[in-house]
């Protein structure tokens, strides 16, 4: 083992700890991202290409958002190489998590990814987001790669359950987009998210649909 990975499990297990977690998934969370930093020497799957920096920049922002997420089955839009999915499924083995990517090098590493860790509760879904229907609806909907907010909530909604929730990992709060949500009747939530070692700004924005007016 490399002095980098040496230094990324102590700082994945730290940041575990700070956030509360129970570290017992650190042995498969370093698993997940000692592979992608393998194939990431081939294949360009990340722009992180340090395997201790991707533990902050993958592994513990992934696991940032948990505390934010309804129960129930979870859509990952634009994966990449499994981002915030596969950290998710192993933290909540008991969650069905749906991995959506258009990708073919990325797909090929999530399969492999998946059969190495031995994820059952996870279902991979090659294709585009204008394109894929699901045979049940989700109550959450996550998302690290749109930039635009009302664009994700467009693409999204047809594929939320009653109640259901899309939530955008952002970086810093912006509030420009909203405008137009809240003219489509979208409610949306600002959290901040607190990533362990990690310098920057990250936020959760939460869409939900308004329930229409009674009386």
């Amino acid at each position: 083992m490399s002095g980098a990975e040496r230094t990324g499990e102590v700082e994945l297990r730290r940041g575990m700890a700070a956030m509360g977690m129970d570290d017992a998934i650190a042995p498969a969370l370093l698993a997940y991202r000692d592979l992608l930093a393998r194939w990431n020497r081939v294949y360009n799957l990340s722009a992180v290409r340090d395997p201790a920096e991707m533990v902050s920049r993958h592994l513990l922002d992934s696991l940032s958002v948990l505390p934010w997420l309804p129960p129930g089955a979870l859509l990952d839009v634009g994966t990449g190489p499994g981002l915030p999915g596969i950290p998710i499924a192993l933290a909540q083995p008991d969650r069905f998590v749906t991995l959506l990517e258009t990708n073919g090098k990325k797909v090929r590493f999530i399969r492999q990814a998946c059969l190495e860790l031995g994820l059952d509760n996870v279902v991979i879904a090659p294709g585009r987001l204008e394109s894929f229907t699901a045979t049940e609806p989700f109550e959450a909907i996550i998302c690290r790669a749109f930039t635009d907010a009302a664009g994700f909530w467009h693409g999204v909604a047809r594929l939320l359950a009653p109640g259901g929730e899309a939530l955008a990992m952002k970086g810093r709060r912006e509030t420009e987009e909203l405008a137009a949500l809240a003219q489509a009747g979208v409610s949306c939530q600002w959290q901040p998210l607190v990533v362990p070692g990690l310098d920057a700004e990250r936020h959760l924005l939460i869409m939900r649909a308004q329930k229409p007016a009674t009386g």
